[in-house]
């Protein structure tokens, strides 16, 4: 304690001598009157400040933090309410520290912050209890005296000696001494220390001594009752080891134990040593376990598994290509292509008996027939088939299985499909193989790595099954939309087969021979002569349907056969023959949902039609370009393009500038005007370079005036110099012309060599164009 000499602002004027006291402010702690505590105290601020009251023999204030964990609190972080405390003995610690007792006197408030460097001194004032009301503060101290007995009842972790000397009516003392025991956070404590009645402080301690009374009776209730669980379970496996002792004495039917025992015995030549050993062992564990433990259940599981896996078991492979080839021609029309590269994979496996080549992989847009066609591979080679589709699988827990470790854990989905088929070598189809993800459960595309690999697989580890089991005779067949997001080096472990979309002819074929058989069976309608001539078929394909696949042909002719069933049970007698028309279309489907020509009836200045590839197939293009007057020479863009997009627009706008004197642009119109290019269906992303010379002739049709022929669609990307390039996909986007009825289509000459891969309808009907510059592409489209 110091007296401090205050002066005014002039320095000239004494205002009053004030008493003075160091502050230490603790971090987790609320000290009570009357009480010894000892602190080791490392902060500079507590440092010094206690040397100073050392040397001087002041006594010092202690105060709580209102957050333990600052280290530098300010004064608005320290509460105002704590003790005057005398030092009672001061040790030096190693490191800087000092290990100080402290004799708490009474409570003290503080009244001003005199200094804040190089430790905390204050001024305080008194801090005294408010008198209480004598009835109430009677009735309260009996109240607590009784639960105090009671919690003293239930409570063996006080001390004893606390115990025996504590009473209510020792007052501030009793406050004291509980309120630091039964409070567990210091603002509860600090609470309690600044409440101004005892009164009050007596019933704070009463709320918190009734609610930790039924805490520990609740405690002390579940521990009995988990202790009576224990007991049960415990008699329940002494009475069930006598039953089976007994059943063994009689000679009674075997239990579960023996007859996992005796399948065992049954596989010892069907299953390796290893796997043999450890279903022995893990069966001898289950043997010492009570069945109604978490733990039986597991082995249990585990036991079976090695028991239910196909370890030796195999369908014999007697491939006959005949059948192979009939089979194929029976499920799937056209895709010769597709039918010989199956041929040729059966013939290799029948002559080399080992499936070391690369591993198939159907590549196409949704509804071609890739999963369908796989199901055909089984049945021509005579195998079973087990399905499993990777659409939206994201742990490689999926593949790998879990480790027995793991609550629920379950073996992989591979080592599933192969329990499931009963034999090690069937065929095995990954759907959607392009629709994994990854995330924090791991990447279960690369552990698709060892699976898909024959130099691997032979040795597969499953996490569950915790030993090798043999893929190296599976025949792994997958399927995709896309390739893009397949990791290169899973890519490089599969053999790429690419269905592109269908022409109609093969649509018509497909509906004929496969579609409408199926759907007319399907709606109960086998009774009745269906008749469809080639012509409504034909209308159905090009007015109701837009795809790749036949998917939505499919669901047009079951609407079709519903309606035809519906007109059926609605008469009195079944028809032998039900002949479908036009009209009866147009009845049944409602109104055409597509026309039959172009999307483009007439020539316009501005817009020209493009071809793009989406895993979906091909698609048209439009582009539309308008030149806005009054403008600086800036090129707007819409429609979600992407970067490569962005810069062809950009390249194929500098290459019209530089060819507009040729086609009657003035340099002006550049200067003066603003260009806008719109692709339309703005929410469907769109990128690439191949829509270059589309872009470029939209644009020259715009500046020059001269009208797109409306017949025409063209793909080819551009290059400054007006050099049209090579591109991918030529038979996607032919099909995707002809479908949308352009007459023409302008390719690159470089992709001349790719014609081949184009049907025939398609270009019996379509006049294709090769181009190896833009003015060639000009002079065709604009007139």
């Amino acid at each position: 304690m110091d007296n401090k000499v205050i002066y005014d602002a002039e320095d000239t004027q004494l205002i009053q001598p004030v008493k003075t006291y160091k502050m230490i402010a603790f971090r987790g702690k609320v000290v009570f009157p009357g009480q010894a505590v000892h602190f080791d105290l490392v902060r500079d601020k507590s440092y010094t400040a206690i040397s100073q009251a050392v040397e001087s023999g002041e006594s010092v204030f202690l105060v709580a933090q209102k957050r333990a964990t600052m280290v530098n609190p300010a004064p608005q972080d320290i509460y105002r309410v704590g003790v005057l405390a005398t030092i009672k003995q001061v040790q030096r610690l190693p490191g800087d520290a000092m290990r100080v007792v402290f004799i708490a006197g009474r409570r003290m408030q503080i009244d001003s912050y005199v200094s804040l460097n190089p430790y905390f001194e204050v001024t305080l004032k008194e801090y005294d209890y408010d008198p209480d009301e004598p009835v109430y503060f009677e009735a309260i101290k009996r109240r607590l005296d009784e639960q105090f007995k009671e919690y003293r009842r239930i409570d063996t972790k006080m001390p004893g000696d606390v115990l025996s000397s504590l009473s209510v009516d020792d007052g501030e003392k009793f406050v004291s001494t509980i309120a630091s025991y039964i409070f567990s956070s210091d603002s509860e404590k600090q609470n309690v220390l600044q409440t101004k009645t005892l009164s009050a402080q007596y019933e704070l301690i009463l709320t918190s001594l009734a609610k930790e009374t039924e805490i520990r009776a609740m405690e002390k209730r579940i521990t009995a009752r988990v202790r009576q669980n224990i007991d049960k379970n415990q008699k329940e496996y002494y009475i069930r080891e006598q039953i089976r002792v007994l059943k063994e004495e009689l000679g009674e039917d075997a239990d579960e134990i023996d007859e996992l025992r005796e399948k065992l015995r049954g596989m010892k030549d069907e299953m390796p040593q290893t796997a043999y050993e450890k279903a022995e062992k893990e069966i001898s564990r289950l043997e010492k376990m009570s069945s109604s433990t978490p733990e039986a259940s597991v082995a249990r599981s585990y036991i079976e598994l090695l028991l239910d896996m196909p370890w030796q078991k195999s369908t014999v492979d007697d491939i006959s290509l005949d059948f192979a080839r009939k089979v194929l021609a029976e499920d799937h029309y056209g895709l010769e292509k597709v039918k010989g590269r199956i041929l040729e994979y059966l013939a290799v496996f029948k002559l080399t008996q080992n499936l070391k080549a690369p591993v198939l992989c159907f590549v196409g847009p949704p509804g071609v027939g890739k999963t369908s066609i796989v199901r055909s591979i089984a049945r021509a080679a005579g195998k079973e088939l087990v399905t499993m589709s990777l659409g939206g699988i994201h742990d490689e827990a999926e593949i790998r299985g879990h480790r027995r470790t793991y609550v629920a854990a379950m073996p992989g989905r591979i080592i599933n499909g192969i329990r499931q088929a009963k034999v090690n070598n069937p065929v095995f189809l990954l759907d959607e193989i392009d629709k994994m993800t990854a995330d924090i459960h791991g990447d279960p595309a690369s552990a698709l790595l060892e699976v898909l690999d024959p130099n691997q697989n032979n040795n597969f580890k499953d996490n569950y099954l915790d030993m090798p089991f043999d893929l190296s005779k599976v025949m792994f067949v997958t399927t995709a939309n896309s390739l893009d997001p397949l990791p290169a080096a899973l890519l490089d472990r599969l053999e790429v087969i690419e269905l592109s979309g269908y022409t109609y002819e093969e649509k018509l074929q497909i509906a004929k021979r496969y579609l409408k058989p199926k759907e007319v069976k399907a709606n109960g309608l086998s009774d009745v002569k269906v008749d469809m001539s080639d012509a409504v078929i034909s209308h159905i394909i090009s007015s109701y349907t837009r795809e790749s696949g036949v998917r939505n042909l499919e669901r047009e002719i079951a609407t079709v056969m519903r309606k035809i069933a519906l007109k059926v049970v609605e008469q009195d007698q079944i028809p032998a023959t039900f002949k479908v028309s036009k009209k009866d279309i147009a009845e049944f489907l409602g109104p055409a949902k597509y026309k039959e020509t172009s999307a483009v009836e007439t020539d316009e200045v501005g817009a020209a039609t493009g071809l793009a590839w989406t895993s979906v197939g091909g698609v048209t293009l439009s582009i539309e370009a308008a030149i806005i007057s009054g403008g600086k020479g800036e090129l707007k863009l819409t429609g979600s393009l992407g970067d490569v997009m962005k810069e062809s627009c950009l390249a194929a706008l500098s290459l019209v500038r530089s060819r507009a004197a040729e086609y009657g642009v003035k340099e002006t119109a550049f200067s003066e005007n603003d260009v806008h290019l719109h692709f339309p269906e703005g929410a469907t992303p769109k990128d690439g370079p191949s829509a270059g010379i589309t872009i470029a002739t939209a644009l020259m049709s715009a500046f020059s005036k001269k009208a797109v022929a409306h017949d025409v669609a063209m793909t080819g990307e551009v290059t400054l110099r007006g050099k049209v390039l090579a591109i991918g996909g030529l038979k996607e986007k032919s099909l995707a012309a002809f479908r949308a009825g352009y007459k023409r289509l302008i390719i690159p000459k470089e992709n001349e060599k790719d014609l081949t891969d184009v049907p025939d309808e398609v270009k019996q009907k379509v006049n294709i164009i090769t181009v190896e510059n833009i003015d060639q592409v000009f002079a065709a489209v604009l007139k």
